[in-house]
């Protein structure tokens, strides 16, 4: 295992803080503190808080984009697609935890640039999983179902999966894709 440089280390535990606080009830001298550093040091690894939150936010969302782009490429038929997805949710929370935990609610402390570019790639991403689950029904993967609905549905389950999982972290990560697949994808299907 790699080990992580001082700034990242600091991201890492500023994630885990803003999680279990929030980003506003967390400050840079909580950061420090629990790094073990004064907060004037911690200015020679990271400009501020906000910088943090914004890298947080913009790593995973460009890890979930990056994802989707690599699933739309792949030559899979829609329902292959849509369950190569849920998989990436699952992988993406369980490597990253603490950034995910972030997205439901953390994303409106971004200042104004942070928050077009998060909006856009998390927009962006929501347009593509509902055009996925549309050729999931225009081609009879799956019953006629209310796209909005089931797309808010599944997005909304697999956003809010990280606090499931941190209190059942000894699942297996094969068999909780599986489970996610079964649960979220099979219902709809015909």
């Amino acid at each position: 295992m790699t080990k992580l440089s001082k700034r990242e280390e600091i991201i890492q535990l500023a994630a885990s803080l803003f999680r279990k606080r929030g980003y506003s009830s967390t400050s840079v001298r909580d950061i420090a503190r629990e790094i073990g550093m004064e907060a004037s040091s911690l200015y020679n690894h990271i400009r501020s808080k906000q910088e943090i939150l914004h890298e947080l936010m913009l790593n995973v969302a460009n890890s979930f984009s990056t994802g989707m782009k690599s699933v739309k490429e792949a030559p899979l038929n829609p329902l292959q697609k849509l369950e190569r997805l849920v998989s990436l949710h699952v992988n993406i929370t369980i490597n990253e935890p603490d950034a995910v935990a972030l997205i439901p609610n953390e994303w409106i402390h971004l200042e104004t640039k942070g928050i077009q570019e998060f909006l856009h790639l998390r927009d962006q991403y929501e347009r593509d999983f509902k055009q996925i689950l549309q050729d999931c029904l225009d081609e009879g993967f799956i019953k006629p179902v209310n796209i909005e609905l089931a797309s808010f549905s599944i997005l909304s389950t697999l956003r809010w999966l990280y606090s499931w999982y941190g209190k059942n972290q000894d699942i297996n990560i094969i068999a909780l894709e599986e489970e996610m697949k079964k649960c979220l994808i099979q219902g709809l299907a015909k």
